[in-house]
This record gives structure tokens, sequence and C-alpha cells, in this order.
């Protein structure tokens, strides 16, 4: 049976007793779990997909915000505490990718480590400094979302729209530009990093930079795009997803 917190902070896509492995997705800033509400029709059937659902959007709209992103990556520990006792796989993208090393980095300290670590688009914890600052006023924060992918232009322009997404939007800003990252125990599990050869936001040299979070296997995919390139690349980037998620259910199938 799920636990309150796992209810509150974890949606399912697609799970169920024959889903040994569990790939859990963090959004980017902003960002909404429905998001990869579509990944499990192109995932094995025996891979449950469930995302992490961040206060102050969707269904959480009257949620508080967490003080801060190891705030966060606390109480989606938290929330994974029962799911744990699986093969998980995080993936994340952005922010998220921040988030799920630090989830990781907390079951790991459990115990109960993830199977491997997916990330997307952001910088390794140790080449933080000197990243470009993302808070600011409404106006710097939208005019730099519309740059990242103009097609939110029309949803920015309705005043009304505008008003519910930027709070958590706010929050989610000066979470990324206040976690300071830095060293982290190493984990085992293998990391898969994942990117856009144009991304603003990382270099592909940069994303390397994730072999050091782990003893364990690094692999890295540079695709075509920005920092959104995951949008256009998504059958790019699921047809490498299935291939870090191989092993994992192979372990399961010799268990």
């Amino acid at each position: 049976m799920s636990s309150l917190a796992e209810e509150r902070w974890i949606r399912r896509f697609h799970d169920d007793d024959g889903c040994a492995t569990k790939l859990v997705c963090f959004p980017h800033a902003g960002g909404w779990a429905s998001a990869y509400g579509g990944w499990s029709a192109r995932l094995p059937s025996d891979v449950g997909v469930l995302a992490v659902r961040y206060p102050g959007r969707e269904d959480r709209l009257g949620d508080p915000f967490p003080s801060g992103l190891e705030a966060l990556a606390d109480e989606v520990t938290e929330a994974l505490d029962e799911l744990s006792r699986h093969r998980l796989v995080l993936f994340g993208h952005s922010m998220g990718a921040s988030v799920a090393h630090e989830v990781a980095v907390r079951l790991h300290a459990l115990g109960r480590p993830p199977a491997a670590l997916c990330v997307s688009g952001r910088r390794p914890p140790q080449l933080l400094d000197g990243r470009r600052r993302l808070f600011g006023t409404d106006e710097e924060i939208v005019e730099g979302l519309v740059r990242f992918d103009e097609s939110r232009a029309a949803v920015f322009a309705e005043p009304e729209l505008r008003e519910v997404l930027m709070p958590a939007i706010r929050a989610d800003y000066r979470m990324v530009d206040e976690y300071a990252g830095g060293d982290h125990p190493p984990l085992d599990c293998p990391v898969y990093g994942y990117t856009g050869e144009d991304d603003s936001e990382v270099t592909p040299e940069q994303m390397r930079g994730w072999a050091e979070v782990t003893r364990g296997a690094f692999r890295l995919l540079v695709l075509p795009g920005g920092h959104f390139y995951l949008r256009a690349q998504e059958p790019a980037v699921l047809a490498g997803l299935r291939d870090a998620l191989r092993p994992v259910r192979n372990l399961v199938e010799k268990a």
C-alpha cells in the first residue's frame, strides 16, 4: 500500500505488479509531472513509468514550496520509501537532474541505491559555479523561458495563465539559483547523460563531468537541439532510455 507521502508526490502513468523496474522522472524548473505522460507507451511494458509531482502546480496548486532543492530531495526520498524496494531508474531534466542526483545520493546512503541515474541538460554538481542565474523580475524570467522555447510565448501572453504559472516558476528558479552543488559521496550505479548539442546552459564537455559522481559506468548521448532538445528528440531520448533500462531489466529476469 502506498503511503500518503507517495500519493502526494508521485504520479503513476504505468505501474502494476509486473513492473519490477520503475522509471521515476523529475521535471525541469517550472515543469509538470504530466510532461512524461506519453512515455510509457514507448517503453517496455514491464517498466513502470512514474513522475514526481512538485508542489504549486497541477493538482498541488495549494501546497507550499520547499525551502530549497535539498529539502525537495529530502521529501521526494521519503515519498519513494516503499518504491525504493524495487529497482529504480531516476531520470531528470535540467533542475530535475540535480534533484534526481540528490535523491540518488540519499537512497544510496539508506542502502537502497537506484539501479541507474539518467541526467539531462544540467551541469554536474561540481561544475555549478559560474552558471547563469535564472531568477529575476517576472518579465526577465518569461523572456528567458521564451528564448528557450518559443512555443511558450502564447501561454505567457495570457494574463490568467501567467498568474497561475509564475509562482511555481519563481520558486523553482530560486531553488536552482541557491543550490550550490559541490562534492557528494560517489554513487555505485551507472550514470547516463543526455544533452542537446546547442544547449546554452551546458556544453557536452560539461555534461561529461557527470562521470565523476559515480564509481560505475558513464555514457553520454548528444542530440541535436537546445535546452529543450528532448521534445523534438523524444524518440531518440526514449531509445537511449531503453538501452539504459535493458541491463536493469535483465537483472530482474535473472533474479
